[in-house]
């Protein structure tokens, strides 16, 4: 008969400096990325300098306010990269959209019967919060929605399409994460404040 082994002590791990174990949930936008890169952002959090380094690289506003200047703007995108893709029927910011629910944007194809064929009539809609976003993450959701005439899932082929349309589309991507992560911590200090 086998005799129990000994247990053996817990390992203790290093502990989460307190200012960022406060502020876990923060970090939901980047859940998925490695320890290495979520240790660097748990660092430029705690230093305060997140926002400076977001300014620094992203401080070009854009001028694709309203719904119609949307529409041309991502027809543009559309006939510089996709000419062969089915027309875009409508392009809008939408305000219900929001992070919290994980949707930045959608593409829909609305199936409708004109007389008797079914048509599709293809809508994409981004966050409002764009609005107000530095231009290269404007393009960045409008690349990633605009892919996704061409293809549904978030596949190699999804991503190899997106980088033709936007060759940074990745780091922007990564960027916008940190952009969104900023934006909470901003929100919940001004909240915190009051």
């Amino acid at each position: 008969m086998l005799s129990p082994r000994p247990l053996s002590p817990p390992v203790s791990r290093p502990r989460t400096p307190l200012p960022y174990r406060a502020r876990m949930d923060e970090l939901r936008y980047l859940r998925g990325y490695g320890e290495r890169v979520m240790d660097q952002v748990r660092a430029l959090i705690d230093s305060g300098r997140l926002a400076e380094m977001l300014r620094n690289r992203y401080s070009a506003g854009h001028e694709v306010r309203d719904d119609k200047a949307l529409f041309e703007y991502v027809v543009g995108l559309k006939e510089r990269y996709m000419r062969k893709a089915e027309p875009l029927n409508k392009v809008i910011y939408d305000n219900k959209l929001h992070v919290v629910k994980h949707a930045l944007g959608t593409h829909t194809a609305i199936s409708r019967v004109h007389g008797g064929r079914l048509k599709a009539a293809r809508e994409i809609r981004i966050a409002t919060l764009f609005r107000d976003a530095p231009a290269e993450f404007l393009e960045m959701i409008a690349v990633h929605e605009l892919a996704h005439i061409k293809h549904r899932e978030h596949d190699k082929s999804f991503y190899q399409l997106c980088t033709h349309m936007s060759a940074d589309y990745h780091q922007l991507e990564f960027d916008l994460r940190l952009y969104l992560t900023q934006l909470e911590i901003q929100a919940k200090s001004s909240k915190d404040a009051t």
